[in-house]
């Protein structure tokens, strides 16, 4: 039952709902009854929750994720330069971990001109079609560059990079530069610079990132800014501070 269990919280991946009883049966391949059962517990645990447009995650499933040590301790280090770099670009800023084939955002900061973009704090997007991801995904090991590139690629726009030989290409020249950038992948309207975060022995834990309207992405402006964030952060992470 626990794993079903978990099947229903996986469902809300990755836009968090919010569903209807018999939308999450069918997400979850479980009958309606065995559903209805789980979603009852679930209400009752805190860890889904009920409105008029169906069921969203609850607000207890926050407050244990935010008590996971390896994000407390990296958002924690982390706030002093995305503030920074925030205040330097006025520009939405993200910090995102990877988790298998996606990236995890841990933390977003944004102004008065929000832009309508699909992340959110705890939610994940597909590596291959995100500043952040591609920083992640170009450091990572070859075997999983080589995993994901296998699968077929992700379009959340009809500018998402579908094409393997394409993506390889840009990750070879991250590799390189030391920034990811993406035009409209994501969301249509909108431009994209990240960099990668090292931590002890080299290895990329985490990226950050600005995300600005296509109008105003001037990446000769704003690539300074979030490198000098993303060396920052680093420093700090193998310090051990």
């Amino acid at each position: 039952m626990l794993e079903k269990a978990i099947l229903l919280l996986e469902c809300f991946k990755p836009s968090g709902g919010p569903f209807r009883l018999t939308e999450l049966a069918e997400r979850a391949g479980l009958a309606k009854s065995t559903t209805f059962r789980l979603v009852g517990s679930l209400l009752d645990l805190g860890l889904l929750e009920r409105s008029e447009e169906g069921y969203h995650l609850g607000g207890k499933l926050f407050e244990l994720g935010s008590l996971v040590p390896r994000r407390r301790d990296l958002r924690e280090a982390a706030l002093p330069f995305l503030q920074d770099l925030f205040e330097a670009t006025r520009a939405t800023v993200h910090l995102g971990v990877r988790e298998g084939h996606e990236v995890v955002y841990v933390e977003r900061i944004h102004g008065h001109e929000s832009l309508a973009l699909p992340s959110r704090i705890g939610g994940s997007l597909p590596l291959t079609c995100t500043g952040v991801g591609k920083a992640l995904l170009a450091f990572s090991p070859a075997e999983l560059t080589d995993e994901v590139l296998a699968d077929p690629l992700p379009r959340l726009t009809r500018y998402s990079v579908t094409d393997p030989a394409r993506l390889r290409t840009a990750l070879e020249q991250v590799q390189v530069s030391g920034l990811a950038y993406e035009e409209q992948e994501a969301a249509e309207g909108v431009g994209c610079i990240a960099a990668p975060v090292f931590g002890a022995g080299g290895k990329a834990v985490a990226a950050l990132s600005v995300a600005v309207p296509l109008a105003s992405f001037h990446p000769a402006r704003l690539a300074p800014a979030v490198r000098t964030a993303a060396l920052g952060l680093s420093r700090t992470l193998r310090s051990g501070v």
